[in-house]
């Protein structure tokens, strides 16, 4: 019996090998004639926004160095999980890129139990595009005139600080929250619907500091309506050279970047990875590119699959515990 069965095992390896073999020349065939029809860069923002802003920098040139199409496609909602979810049901063939900040890939799915995706699961990471620290930004006007005047007015008078955020789950408001625990103080969350108006009480006094995006502190800082306090990034920023960061402060826990990036649906094609990952780079780095991005705040990062793939491991779980010991929700 045994002996009778070897012919059909060994058509049956025969027939999975011819498989494989398909599948690979299928993929290497996609990846050679890869745009044949233009591509989405799916956006889970609303226009004007700074990643929208990388996406469309990054469409441009993607379009001049691959050919083809590139159209920007903003499916706005749920601090950017509609557009997430949207993504990670796209057909993975490279015709759907999604271009992201942090949020969906690292926070939101922490927040609720709704979110439609899971981001360890089903993206492929492609790469880092740029990243940004955050900076501790009072008004002008504000008796703190520190960072330990700051955490001295907490300490003394616990849930009195007020701490302005473009909304609950954002970036300032998780970089506020690790603040709060990495200091052993609490101050109380003032959420608004958007950076636009939470920036607008702030430099009102209707609130008394917040963690904001270096690219959208810089123009109120120059023009002497803000004063920055500290710095999330890793060293001094070239953009504020005077201002110190957390780290050199003694809070080495509150390092902290936010950054855009690409991605794709789970099972993209290794040769398209590649050729995206290759022109998103060259496009960051283009002279006409790079110079402008620096001006903003953003540093180039440009890292590989793998890199990145980690990256986002490691940021899942930091936020994951920012969340849980801040009990913060959205459901």
């Amino acid at each position: 019996m045994i002996r009778s069965l070897r012919p059909l095992t060994r058509a049956l390896k025969a027939g999975v090998a011819l498989a494989l073999l398909s599948a690979l020349s299928m993929n290497t065939a996609l990846a050679q004639t890869w745009p044949a029809r233009p591509v989405t860069l799916l956006v889970p923002f609303p226009p004007g926004g700074s990643t929208d802003m990388v996406a469309r920098t990054l469409g441009v040139k993607l379009q001049e160095k691959l050919g083809g199409t590139f159209v920007v496609d903003n499916k706005a909602g749920a601090g950017g999980m509609i557009g997430a979810a949207a993504a990670k049901r796209a057909v993975p063939d490279g015709y759907t890129l999604f271009v992201s900040s942090l949020g969906p890939f690292v926070i939101g799915p922490h927040l609720t139990k709704t979110a439609g995706y899971d981001p360890l699961k089903d993206f492929d990471y492609i790469t880092i595009a740029v990243q940004a620290p955050n900076v501790l930004a009072v008004p002008s006007g504000s008796r703190f005139k520190t960072l330990a005047d700051v955490i001295a007015f907490m300490k003394a008078n616990p849930g009195q600080m007020t701490f302005a955020s473009a909304g609950p789950g954002t970036s300032d408001h998780l970089t506020a929250a690790l603040f709060w625990q990495e200091t052993g103080t609490t101050a109380t969350h003032v959420p608004y619907k958007g950076g636009a108006p939470a920036i607008t009480d702030l430099l009102g006094g209707q609130v008394d500091t917040t963690f904001m995006n270096i690219n959208t502190a810089l123009p109120h800082i120059k023009a002497g309506k803000m004063r920055a306090l500290a710095i999330t990034s890793a060293k001094r920023s070239p953009l504020l050279p005077d201002v110190p960061t957390m780290e050199e402060l003694g809070h080495k826990g509150v390092t902290v970047y936010s950054w855009q990036a690409v991605a794709a649906p789970k099972g993209l094609p290794a040769d398209i990875k590649t050729k995206v990952r290759s022109a998103v780079v060259e496009s960051l780095n283009d002279p006409a590119v790079k110079p402008k991005l620096l001006e903003l705040g953003f540093e180039i990062v440009g890292n590989t699959p793998e890199q990145f793939t980690a990256f986002q491991s490691a940021e899942f779980a930091r936020w994951k515990q920012v969340i849980e010991q801040g009990k913060i929700s959205i459901d």
